[in-house]
Parts: structure tokens; sequence; C-alpha cells
């Protein structure tokens, strides 16, 4: 398909720059049965079914976000180097897109600061970089110390990370750490908003998907069948996969809670609709005439344009609806992207 197809006009100030306070009080479109509906996250309880599970990411959003100076050559010493690490390699390497890498060559270190020292060991196709870690501390440790929080170009082009930030890009999920953007449509959720879902007979499980900066990356192409989708690393046991497919037996609906949990869903779903035990890559690109094997409905915010993720969100509602949709979306002043407002998507 046409990749123009999937542009619509968004106005800069409907991109949200600080998340909803509280975290349920953020606003909710709801598109169902080709109607839309003005709601708020808090009322989700009421727009969801007893019997009904949401499934949840628990990626930890590491603080991936690194500014340092190349260092020995003295004719290139000093030079500024910005990366942001997008997917474990191993235990000291991590592939990372980096600024200013024209000044870099394979074997040169990058200074971070706080004691944390990088080489570039290899330069991918992508143009993206392996970076092997120094020392004996534990990447992690490393990224705690030097690192910061790996906020998206539409909120980091208009204002600096900060403090907040370690708190509000973080879902009250989060447990396993590897991600560089958050999952964020469970941003929304608290522990009161999950009371009052359990209140009302809705379940929910967890998997994990470590969401890649390469979500962020634009769409070059000017069809979708030329796209090279980014790869992630995900899981999901023998046990919840269980769960989930008797949910569906005992005729329960499964509602991914954010992209990141459909797409690895669907990628442990066989051609039935049985999700089975799943560990290792996805790169898994959803577009419409897609076939939906393991999800029934999406919670999730709203989209850049021209995105692969407001692709998918066609591919489950159909084009027309979801154009509609965000212009309504737009009209009605809803704020986007990951610290903006959701939409409930129930085809």
């Amino acid at each position: 398909m046409r990749v123009e197809l999937f542009d619509f006009a968004l106005p800069p100030e409907r991109i949200a720059l600080r998340p909803a306070r509280p975290r349920d009080a953020a606003r909710m479109l709801v598109v169902a049965g080709g109607e839309l509906a003005d709601r708020g996250v808090n009322d989700l309880p009421a727009m969801l079914r007893r019997g009904d599970v949401l499934v949840f990411n628990d990626t930890r959003v590491i603080p991936a976000q690194l500014e340092g100076t190349r260092g020995s050559d003295a004719s290139r010493a000093g030079a500024r180097i910005g990366a942001t690490l997008h997917k474990r390699i191993d235990l000291r390497r991590w592939q990372a897109f980096v600024r200013n890498a024209k000044r870099l060559r394979e074997g040169d270190d990058i200074a971070f600061g706080e004691g944390v020292t990088a080489i570039a060991e290899a330069r991918h196709a992508d143009g993206s970089w392996t970076l092997r870690f120094a020392g004996d501390e534990p990447v992690e440790v490393l990224l705690a110390r030097a690192g910061t929080m790996p906020l998206p170009p539409y909120i980091a082009g208009k204002r600096g990370t900060d403090e907040a930030d370690r708190s509000d890009y973080q879902t009250m999920f989060a447990a396993r750490d590897g991600a560089v953007a958050a999952p964020t449509a469970a941003l929304h959720f608290t522990p009161e908003l999950m009371a009052a879902l359990g209140a009302a007979g809705i379940g929910h499980e967890t998997l994990t998907l470590h969401v890649g900066a390469g979500t962020f990356l634009p769409v070059k192409v000017e069809d979708t069948a030329d796209h090279a989708m980014h790869s992630e690393w995900g899981t999901i046991d023998g046990e919840t996969a269980a769960r989930l497919n008797a949910v569906r037996a005992r005729g329960g609906r499964i509602i991914a809670v954010g992209t990141t949990s459909l797409r690895l869903l669907e990628s442990a779903a066989d051609e039935a609709g049985r999700i089975h035990a799943f560990t290792g890559d996805t790169a898994i690109f959803i577009t419409p005439g897609y076939t939906f094997r393991a999800v029934d409905g999406l919670l999730t915010n709203f989209h850049l344009p021209r995105s692969t993720l407001f692709m998918l969100v066609c591919a489950l509602m159909g084009h027309k609806t979801m154009q509609a949709a965000y212009a309504h979306a737009i009209a009605a002043e809803y704020r986007f992207y990951s610290y903006g407002d959701a939409s409930l998507l129930l085809p």
C-alpha cells in the first residue's frame, strides 16, 4: 500500500509534553461498531465486559540516552557523540543509534562521563553501531549512573529530560529491564483503576517485549511492501498463553494494552488463533489486509502520521474508520503520542 495513504496533518500543539495527572485522568476515544464516543480512561471498566482480559507489557525502560565525547585520536578528540541504545546484543554490547556518527570510526572509544566508557566496535548497514561497554560493572549500573531517559524525539526536541520523566515514562507494570521506549498505553493505568477493573470482573496478564528506538523510525519508502521493520525481543510463557487461550474458550475477549503487546501476541499465535509460548525476536509488520489471530481489541495512544503504528490500527479497525477517528481526535483536542490520551479500539 502507498505510505501516503496513512498521512494526516497534526497541529504541533496537539503533541503532549507531559502526562495527565493522575494518569487515569487522560481522555479516551472509544471506536466501536463504526461509532465514536468521547470518554475517559477511568471509564474503561464500563467499556469492557466481565471475563475480558487486558494484556500488559511489563518491560522496564532503561536510561538508554547517553551523551559523551570521542577520545584518543588527537585530530578528532573531543567530538560530541550522542548514543541511544536500542537493542541488547549480549551482556556488554548494545546496538545504538549514534548522533554525529560521521566523527566515529571502528575502535574509537567514547567517554560518557561518570566513569562510563564504550568502544565503537562495528557499524551496521542501517547506520547504527555496536557499542561495547568497558569494565566489569553490569551495563544497567553504568546506565543508571550516566544515562538519561530516552524520551521520544517529538518530546525531546521541545524540552529537556528531567527527573520527573524517570517515573512518568515508566508504567506501573515495569519489571524487566530492557526497553528504550515505554509501552505508552499502559502509562494510563493506576492501582485504583486496576482495582476497579478487577471489581468489574476484568482480568489481566503480562508479557514482555523490549521496545526499541526503532519504533520511532520514519517510514522512508513509498510503498509499505518495501519497508524493513525493526526487530524487538519478547517473551510469553506457556502458562500465560494457556490462560489466554482459556479466556477465549469461555467467551472472553483478549484486549491488548499497547501495540507492543499486540505485536507479540500476534507473533505467538498460530493460524487457528491459539497462543503459544514464544521467546525471541519479532519483526512483525501489520498493515491493512492482515488477519488478526490473537486479539479482540486494543487500547493504544494516538500515533504519528505515516508510521507503522498508525498502519497497525488501520489494519485493526479499517483505514476509513481510523482516518475519521483521528480527524475527530484532532478537532476535539485530544493529546497525541507517548504522553497523550488513549483510544479504545473494538473491531
